[in-house]
């Protein structure tokens, strides 16, 4: 197959209905590429999505026409790059439906939002006999952090368990949590299975143990509807360049009150109100900025904030609830036709509504290496290896896995290429 077919506009409630795939698909120039001699299929877009035009253009045109530091300067430049800056916030707070723009802190991506309640809250309030509590699904970057903060000041960091089939152990989670942890860091959408977590479970669970909560929102935010007030978390973290916007920008969510009690994560210009030499103490004394700038020292990437502004009023035009079920229509489809394969093995658990469009899997008797090159050879992209959740790895008994994850410009015709490739590879 060289292409994919068009598809007409469907009409719905008097009104265009643009979200379909292979509309979407023409937004997407990456799409039009050969690899190998074959159409490109990305099915990676759990590690990064790919970028539409709208995306591309919103940046090329920062850089051509409004290209200045912001905050700084009276010039005209650098008002118009404060203005798209800042409405790139507010965009951000009512994607999320958080209360305002102070409460969103532009990071580097998730990793770095992580980092900065971890540093900025721990090192001021956790005691050798605190704790905080994980789960064995969490990715590398909720993890890390906590192992290495909790070696400088001796508290504990404890797993809650998971089932066999990769879900959360919820009577574990309940049974580890006790009056002496202060933090819950818990994954939204599990990055290697897909499975959705009741996140108001737990955050209801938590506060009853007066534990404040930290989502890992990275494979949430992209791709179903996500309100911070619904949800009831006090922290979420989470990527642009995973929702079709450009790398090395992400968000860090936190309530405001929270924030204004944190003290900032890194130190420089911007982040300071007011920064003046105490003769009398031999030292400057410093006045933190008002939220969210005192959490964003230096130059900030402002090319990347207006690349997520576009990518986030790109997917409002979709419509997030769309999003959510277009990829559960995919993932059920390949499900299915995976399930006619013996010699594929697929890791998702039967229950279909605590799954995104993830689906790990793997070939018997290949390394998941070996089926990730085997397949870029026919131009389909996939994860393999263990998706910086070892743990998680460990606990299923995998020694790695093949990750095909889905977004907003696959089909079907796609997953159906998927599966002959497979086929082949058995015939080795």
């Amino acid at each position: 197959m060289t292409s994919f077919p068009a598809h007409p506009k469907i009409k719905h409630k008097k009104m265009i209905f643009m979200f379909s795939p292979y509309l979407i698909r023409e937004d997407f120039p990456i799409l039009k590429r050969k690899i190998n001699g074959h159409p490109l299929i990305y099915f990676d877009n759990a590690a990064t999505s790919q970028k539409p035009r709208q995306v591309i253009k919103a940046v090329k045109e920062f850089y051509e026409k409004h290209n200045a530091n912001i905050h700084r300067a009276v010039h005209t430049l650098s008002h118009e790059a404060t203005e798209l800056y800042e409405e790139a916030h507010e965009e951000v707070a009512k994607f999320i439906n958080a209360r305002g723009m102070e409460e969103i802190v532009f990071t580097r991506g998730t990793t770095e939002a992580i980092n900065l309640v971890a540093y900025s809250w721990t090192l001021r309030n956790l005691k050798t006999e605190d704790e905080v509590l994980l789960s064995l699904m969490e990715h590398h970057s909720n993890i890390v952090p906590w192992e290495i903060l909790s070696e400088i000041k001796k508290f504990k960091v404890k797993y809650a368990d998971v089932n066999g089939d990769g879900t959360l152990n919820y009577e574990a989670f309940e049974e580890a949590i006790s009056r002496r942890t202060k933090m819950v860091c818990i994954t939204h959408v599990s990055n290697v299975t897909g499975i959705v977590n009741d996140i108001k479970r737990i955050a209801r669970v938590a506060h009853d143990y007066g534990a404040l909560v930290l989502v890992d929102g990275a494979q949430s935010v992209p791709h179903m509807p996500v309100d911070v007030k619904g949800l009831d978390v006090d922290f979420l973290a989470f990527s642009g360049h995973k929702m079709l916007a450009p790398t090395g920008i992400g968000v860090l969510y936190g309530k405001r009150e929270l924030l204004e009690e944190l003290d900032p994560f890194h130190g420089g210009g911007e982040m300071i109100r007011d920064v003046s030499y105490n003769p009398a103490r031999g030292r400057c004394i410093i006045t933190w900025n008002t939220l969210p700038w005192k959490f964003e020292a230096g130059t900030p990437n402002v090319g990347g904030g207006v690349g997520l502004m576009a990518a986030i009023k790109y997917l409002k035009s979709l419509g997030m609830e769309n999003v959510k079920a277009h990829e559960h229509t995919l993932t059920e489809y390949a499900l299915k036709r995976l399930k006619d394969y013996p010699y594929i093995t697929v890791y998702v658990p039967e229950e279909t509504s605590t799954r995104s469009g993830i689906i790990p899997f793997n070939v018997d008797d290949f390394d998941s290496h070996d089926v990730a090159l085997f397949l870029d050879g026919y131009g389909i992209m996939v994860r393999s290896g263990f998706h910086c959740a070892q743990p998680l790895h460990q606990r299923l008994n995998l020694h790695s896995s093949v990750r095909a994850s889905f977004y907003v410009y696959n089909v079907k015709e796609e997953i159906d290429r998927l599966i002959e490739a497979l086929k082949e590879i058995q015939q080795l």
